[in-house]
């Protein structure tokens, strides 16, 4: 049986997180040839010894990408987040020339991006645990 969740040499965890990145404008430049080759960019840079990062789901809207993805404890997130956005932006406009046509200058990703952990409870739910830890029930 799977266990719910991941482990290494020294730690048990489940560290789940939901990105999702916003083009430039909102310019609707990405079809799903492109969202494949960001998905091959993602796996490529997320599987660098300092991130081990896993995607669990990746898909699409013409100006947005969401991604489903695990980390482990020493996964520096943010740091993966600038590198792929760095990287994928120069390899997109490289490889698929039409998208300067509605973005010119040199990005192809918003500056900002929404980062959510996923949960299996809610916030409330851990408070009450902690609060009753060496509480008598």
């Amino acid at each position: 049986m799977k266990s719910l969740y991941d482990t290494n040499n020294h730690s048990v965890f489940s560290l789940q997180y939901h990105l999702i990145l916003v083009t430039k404008y909102r310019r609707q430049v990405i079809d799903d040839e492109i969202c494949k080759r960001l998905r091959e960019i993602f796996e490529y840079i997320a599987s660098k010894n300092q991130y081990k990062l896993k995607i669990i789901e990746f898909n699409h809207d013409k100006d947005h990408l969401h991604i489903l993805f695990k980390a482990e404890p020493k996964s520096e997130i943010s740091k993966f987040i600038n590198a792929y956005k760095s990287a994928s932006s120069r390899l997109i406009k490289k490889e698929f020339p039409r998208v300067k046509e509605k973005l010119w200058k040199e990005y192809f990703w918003s500056r900002s991006f929404f980062l959510a952990t996923t949960g299996g409870v809610t916030l409330e739910v851990l408070k009450q645990y902690v609060e009753s830890q060496g509480k008598k029930r």
